[in-house]
This record gives structure tokens, sequence and C-alpha cells, in this order.
């Protein structure tokens, strides 16, 4: 059985979840409590129809950004593209999209107004962070978004409106900046597919425990 949050600010054990990761429910989405549960490997993961959602699953999918996979026919995107990366210039845009962009193997979004609001608050304090990436024309065609515990960043959702725009976001991510890790939270061939692994919750907490938490421009 899921834990019941209260008003005191506090998560069980991540090794508690059941086999599917629900670790706990209820509690809000206030900027303390988000941190401290990313600190600890824990993030909401809930509907419109259900109280808020703590999940911290057995395994843990990462990319290492060391290890990426550039594949040919994205190298010469790169380099022939006329889309441009960028980072934090419209993070409440690039939220807007990840919650609005239909995806086939979803029924509705789980990026709530509430949500949208608490990562909003996030990034105004420096927590969160978006990359985006824009045409010739200078309109936003692919991105994501996610909080940074310290060298890890945590990613928490992409978006494209043009093929591969989401990749070079995440490509922009890993060539960038100085970060150890980046975590996916849940398996996907496509993230697969550009070096993404799974690996023990536990090693995954181990090493955030090891991180200082504090609001940082990437």
């Amino acid at each position: 059985m899921p834990y019941t949050l209260n008003d005191r600010l506090v998560f069980p054990h991540p090794a508690l979840a059941d086999d599917d990761g629900l670790l706990a429910v209820g509690g809000d989405l206030s900027v303390e409590r988000l941190l401290l549960a990313y600190q600890h490997g824990i993030f909401p993961w809930f509907s419109e129809e259900t109280p808020i959602l703590w999940y911290s699953p057995p395994e843990r999918f990462v990319l290492n950004p060391k290890e990426l996979k550039v594949t040919k026919s994205m190298r010469q995107l790169i380099r022939n593209s006329s889309f441009h990366t960028v980072h934090n210039t419209s993070f409440v845009e690039v939220i807007d999209k990840c919650a609005s962009t239909k995806r086939t193997d979803e029924q509705g979004t789980w990026i709530t107004k509430d949500m949208q609001e608490a990562y909003i608050r996030l990034h105004e304090l420096g927590y969160a962070h978006s990359i985006e990436t824009y045409d010739k024309n200078g309109i936003l065609v692919g991105g994501l978004y996610g909080i940074q515990i310290g060298s890890i960043f945590c990613g928490e959702s992409m978006f494209s409106h043009a093929p591969n725009t989401s990749k070079l976001a995440l490509i922009y991510l890993c060539k960038e900046f100085n970060f150890d890790l980046i975590d996916c939270q849940i398996y996907s061939e496509h993230l697969a597919s550009l070096g993404a692994k799974l690996i023990p919750g536990s090693a995954y907490y181990e090493l955030l425990q090891k991180q200082t938490v504090e609001p940082f421009a990437i």
C-alpha cells in the first residue's frame, strides 16, 4: 500500500515503493516538497482524475551524456540544419507544448495545470530548466525541460513538432553542459536508441545523495 502524505515535509524511503514504483499519495506540489522528492529519486506522476501520486521505480532509466549515441543522419542534421537550439529562453512555452502535444501511447496528459504552475515556480527560482529548438522562422518546434539536482539533470518531458527536434534538444543538453547523468525515469525505445539504459533504483539513489541542491542557471 502506498503511504499517505500529510502536511509534514517527509517521504518514505524509495525502497518501500511497490513493484510499479508507486510510493506515496497526497501532499502538495510546493517547491520544498518537489525538491525533497527529486533529491531522493521520487517524482510526481498523476492525472486530473487522481490525487497526487509519487513514484520511485525499482529500476531507473538514465543516460550518461558521454555515452550518447548520435547517428550519422543526426550529425548531418546538426551540421546542415536551419534549426538552432538554446536554453532557458521559453520555459513556459516548452512545458505547455509538452503538455498539449498528443502522443500515440497516451490518453490525455499527466502535465496538469497544477504541475505546470509548480514547475514554472521551480524555474523562476533557478531549479528547473528548459532546452529549446527553433526553426529558421523563430518558431519553437522542439524541446525538453527538467530539474537540476547537482550534477544530475532530472528530465521530465520533451516534445517534437518537427522531425528529430527533441533529439536536437537532448544532444544540446548532453554536449553543452557538464551533467554526469540525465534521469529519463522510465524506459522508452526512443531514448534507448540514444544510449539510455536501466540501472537499479538503489544505485540512482546513492548518486543523488552525493549532490548539492541549489539554484543554478545552466
